[in-house]
């Protein structure tokens, strides 16, 4: 980390940040403060830039380009892109326009071993990030490179026509929290797609990476792009030239993917869940959100209340809705009902930002007590029913069958490598 810098007032700059984990990154660069800068429009944007009430600053959707017409000058790799994401001052005071996302996606792409050369590429969006993807993707030897917009001669609408497309890169927010669970395309209609290259990282995967996952299309989420191009930024609001090691770029990484990843826990009714959960939480400091009771805090009705006016199919309903708005969430930790798996449409929510982890615990010590279907039902006959879903939901599995801080420990030890 780069200290001595503590008196330095830099950010974000953007119209939606909720999802960013800039201010995160920038936290482990340098001791600069680094704040979310939310404005409306275009106008917004001159007014704050005049003002200048700030040393340094990020620059995101949709701004890239708006902010062009208020620097006094802009790099040469910003010109040659179009696009600004970084902007400093000069020792007058003067806005420099520069880009680093270039750098970003180029290590983006290197990391994820995604061959671009000779392939036909298609660019969704139009915007900054995308001026710059196009731009990388040429560089680095695309056979083509097409951009799929809204309008113009190539659009969503004749995608057929692009039938043939070797990689796609996703530049548009199509997918981004709080809309989760969308995508601009589906990947079925690309047959010979090498590589899906989404720069959206919140969720860690998006709709279009899920998909990717499916198909076992070689995939990455933007969070590579966003920490390479986090570094090369902090350089130049340090005026540094001084480079943190490789090993620091992936640590970064896989620290800032660890803080956003939950913990999901699925299994038998009974078999512990929520117990684990809160201890976890309290391991962690983390959050605990607990589905069921997520259902009854929205309905104002308990469990065997909804399954009596309801049935199981007016709970399941609830409960789908309330696996969705969890996992849209980031660094938490998730207990789910023991039915969860039932649904497979509660698999992507939960996978999108999670590890899932299946606890398994005797039949015979599974509690009972305010669940109707173990209440109802045969334990032996619901297990064997259930097994195939849990083990497709499951990343890992955990045998709860000895104390909970040992349970806990396994779990911590895991999520920690």
């Amino acid at each position: 980390m780069f200290k001595g810098f503590s008196q330095m007032r830099c950010g974000l700059l953007g119209e939606h940040l909720s999802h960013s984990y800039s201010p995160q990154i920038h936290a482990l660069l340098a001791d600069y403060a680094y704040d979310l800068i939310e404005l409306p429009d275009a106008d917004a944007v001159g007014a704050f830039l005049k003002a200048g009430s700030f040393d340094a600053l990020n620059v995101t959707i949709p701004y890239k380009q708006t902010v062009i017409p208020y620097l006094y000058s802009v790099s040469p790799a910003a010109k040659r892109i179009g696009s600004v994401n970084t902007i400093t001052k000069d020792t007058q005071g003067r806005l420099i326009g520069d880009n680093t996302d270039y750098a970003g996606f180029s290590y983006m792409v290197s990391r994820s071993h995604i061959e671009l050369k000779g392939r036909k590429v298609l660019v969704l969006g139009s915007g900054g990030a995308s001026l710059t993807a196009r731009v990388v993707c040429r560089d680095l030897g695309a056979a083509s490179v097409t951009v799929i917009s809204r309008s113009g001669p190539d659009n969503y609408q004749n995608l057929s026509k692009h039938a043939d497309a070797d990689i796609i890169v996703n530049c548009t927010p199509v997918g981004m929290y709080p809309k989760n669970g969308v995508s601009p395309v589906d990947l079925s209609a690309f047959p010979k797609l090498e590589g899906v290259l989404d720069m959206i990282y919140n969720p860690q995967k998006t709709a279009l990476l899920l998909q990717a996952e499916r198909l076992n299309i070689p995939a990455t989420n933007g969070l590579p792009m966003l920490v390479a191009q986090a570094v090369e930024a902090c350089k130049l609001f340090l005026g540094t030239e001084a480079l943190p090691s490789a090993d620091f770029v992936e640590t970064t990484i896989s620290s800032v993917a660890k803080q956003m990843s939950n913990i999901v826990l699925i299994g038998m009714p009974g078999c512990g869940k929520t117990v684990l959960a809160q201890a976890l939480a309290k391991q962690l400091d983390r959050p605990v959100i607990d589905t069921d009771q997520l259902i009854v805090e929205r309905s104002n009705r308990s469990i065997p209340e909804i399954f009596e006016r309801s049935g199981e199919t007016g709970f399941r309903d609830l409960e789908h809705d309330a696996v969705i708005d969890a996992g849209k969430m980031s660094g938490v930790i998730i207990a789910t009902g023991g039915g969860v798996v039932t649904r497979e449409d509660n698999y992507d929510p939960l996978h999108q930002n999670g590890v899932i982890w299946w606890v398994q615990r005797p039949l015979e010590k599974l509690s009972r007590e305010g669940r109707p279907l173990s209440l109802s039902g045969d334990l032996r006959e619901m297990y064997a029913r259930r097994f195939p879903l849990y083990s497709f939901f499951a990343d890992r599995t955990l045998v709860n069958q000895s104390t909970v801080e040992a349970a806990v420990q396994s779990i911590m030890e895991d999520f920690q490598k």
